[in-house]
């Protein structure tokens, strides 16, 4: 080949590779360029939000109980729960739950005189007696359990 045919393939190949390049950068810089920014603005803003906003941590004290000042109580106190005395349970097949009438008696797992459970949704958190005030049952709480054993319960 002539110098001159081959200084036109190589100015040729050298406009393909630029060409190439140009094209390669250009796709990858569409292609990816919207998706990056948008991810860098939203983990920006999302950094300058915690900055200003940090999440608050309740701090624990030797007990496992939070310590007043560090918790913000007023956004959970008109959340309604539900609270249920139970002063007993029992099995029984299904048989013997069609075959009750009035004046039929169900044997409890409790004793006379033992103290009931206080639930609050279905979580045990006092125990107590029965009590009357005017001509209304109440319950008197006897022993309410710790935050720190109902966390030991949980696990």
């Amino acid at each position: 080949m002539s110098e001159d045919t081959q200084q036109k393939d190589q100015d040729l190949a050298d406009e393909w590779a630029a060409a190439l390049e140009e094209q390669g950068d250009d796709a990858s810089a569409e292609e990816n360029d919207p998706w990056a920014e948008a991810l860098e603005e939203q983990a920006a803003a999302e950094a300058q939000q915690q900055k200003a906003n940090p999440a608050p941590v309740a701090k624990l004290d030797d007990d496992g109980r939070t310590t007043r000042s560090d918790v913000d109580l007023d956004m959970v106190m008109d959340i309604p729960v539900t609270i249920s005395m139970e002063i007993g349970r029992t099995r029984i097949s299904i048989r013997n739950l069609l075959q009750l009438s009035q004046g039929s008696v169900v044997e409890l797992d409790r004793l006379a005189g033992e103290p009931m459970d206080v639930l609050v949704n279905d979580t045990l958190i006092a125990h107590g007696e029965v009590v009357v005030v005017n001509d209304k049952f109440g319950i008197r709480l006897t022993d309410v359990i710790s935050a720190a054993e109902r966390i030991k319960k949980l696990r």
